[in-house]
């Protein structure tokens, strides 16, 4: 960094101190309020799996509570289906007119829509109207957030000096990590005040609630935000994108495809191991509910702190040797922290549950810091978001259902693990194809 800087800013590597968009925000306030609107979106996603099988038979006929349960889970999947559409819609956007901007437009559509769902009629009283607006609302989270983490990612990673760059980009998924702590501690602490009949009849709809006043701060914040040093220099020499989809398809296709498969290896054994692990603990082998809320509340938590380290670790080793560890404890560390679950044990739950979080901390870190590196400025918004938004398609939204699914087919509570594997591996062999990214300039 230029002595000609202020320590709380970064000087654009390619540039000299002189040019007008060398100098770009404070890393750490970059992180701050970008992270902040992650940690609101995954809140909002993972409360929703979090208590589906406290509201699942509110919305659905309770004749059957396995199909009721099915019913909500495809409905968090069917959320993740118009991801892409918002991806590309605001990448687009985020590529032509810049980050910040798009960045405040999103988080207030994402908490719109999760306090709409606290807001919601029951079947009881609405029929099939109450299924079709959880889905109608579903769908309008899933839009915004198709530009919400993707662009928080570009943004810090934009913001960030060439050689902290892993660094500060795990902050990203640390506070998307806080957000599934905060989620499953509103439950816990509701259930614990209210009392289980309570939360099952209108408790529930509190911590979606709650998404108000902190979707208010997250706007407060990113509406005060500075445009990345890197947008500004292509917008002031004038090259910004017409297409930034059709330069994106014709011209880095190679990238796009390595980040889908390495984001659908990272999306499967994510919310398989932590979102689908509640309903695992609680519905499949029937552990207390509040003990889980608070095991995985805990172990979240305590993922979010180290993710820092482990992003500090590839900025000295490399992305990719980082990457590869993660993947490879997925393989070993899933079959063991179900075998054990099986057991019976709360306590040996706890350690499985806490030992397999490793890998969850491993990939999330790294992997938002590596797709932004993977293009060029111009198309970064456009291409990160398409390329993570298409993989949770495939890896994500539906992870919890087919985990679900293969449990209830094959009447094996061991079956995910073989789902994550498979993942996993996939992860691992598209980790050959790429070239290491850590300390090199963003292009």
């Amino acid at each position: 960094m230029s002595e000609q800087t202020s320590n709380n800013q970064i000087l654009l590597e390619t540039d000299t101190p002189s040019a007008p968009y060398a100098i770009g925000p404070d890393p750490w306030r970059a992180v701050s309020a970008a992270g902040l609107g992650t940690a609101i979106e995954l809140y909002d996603f993972q409360l929703y799996a979090v208590l589906a099988v406290t509201f699942s038979p509110l919305f659905f006929s309770a004749e059957n509570p396995a199909t009721a349960l099915l019913a909500t889970l495809a409905i968090f999947a069917v959320g993740f289906f118009v991801r892409p559409l918002g991806g590309i819609f605001f990448g687009r956007f985020g590529d032509q007119r810049g980050r910040a901007s798009i960045l405040a437009i999103t988080i207030v559509g994402i908490g719109l829509a999760s306090a709409g769902i606290g807001l919601l009629p029951t079947y009881a009283t609405a029929g099939l109207a109450a299924p079709a607006m959880l889905l109608t609302l579903r769908l309008a989270q899933g839009f915004f957030a198709g530009g919400e983490l993707t662009g928080a990612s570009t943004y810090i990673a934009e913001c960030s000096p060439p050689a902290k760059r892993g660094f500060f980009g795990a902050f990203n998924p640390a506070f998307a990590t806080l957000g599934l702590t905060f989620a499953t501690a509103a439950a816990g602490i509701t259930r614990t005040i209210l009392g289980a009949d309570a939360m099952q009849s209108w408790g529930w709809r509190i911590p979606f609630l709650a998404s108000i006043p902190l979707t208010a701060l997250c706007f407060w914040a990113r509406s005060r935000l500075e445009e990345s040093p890197h947008f500004r220099k292509v917008l002031l020499e004038h090259k910004v994108p017409r297409a930034p989809l059709r330069d994106l398809f014709s011209n880095h296709r190679p990238a796009l495809f390595k980040v889908i498969c390495l984001a659908f290896a990272q999306n499967a054994a994510g919310y398989v191991c932590l979102v689908y692990l509640n309903i695992h603990l609680t519905r499949t082998l029937g552990y207390d509910s509040n003990q889980v809320f608070w095991l995985l509340a805990t172990v979240t938590f305590i993922a979010a702190l180290l993710m820092p380290f482990s992003g500090a670790l590839s900025d000295r080793i490399g992305r990719k040797p980082v990457l590869r560890f993660g993947f490879a404890a997925y393989i070993i560390l899933a079959p063991l922290t179900m075998y054990a679950a099986a057991l019976g044990s709360f306590p040996l739950t706890c350690l499985a549950v806490t030992i397999s979080v490793i890998p969850f901390i491993v990939v999330q870190s790294v992997g938002y810091p590596l797709y932004a590196e993977l293009f060029p400025t111009r198309v970064r918004y456009s291409g990160v978001s398409a390329g993570f938004n298409i993989a949770t398609i495939l890896g994500g939204g539906t992870a919890p259902y087919i985990a679900a699914w293969l449990t209830t087919t094959t009447g094996s509570s061991l079956a995910p693990a073989a789902y994550v594997a498979a993942a996993a591996l996939v992860g691992l062999v598209t980790l050959t194809t790429l070239k290491e990214t850590a300390r090199l300039p963003l292009e």
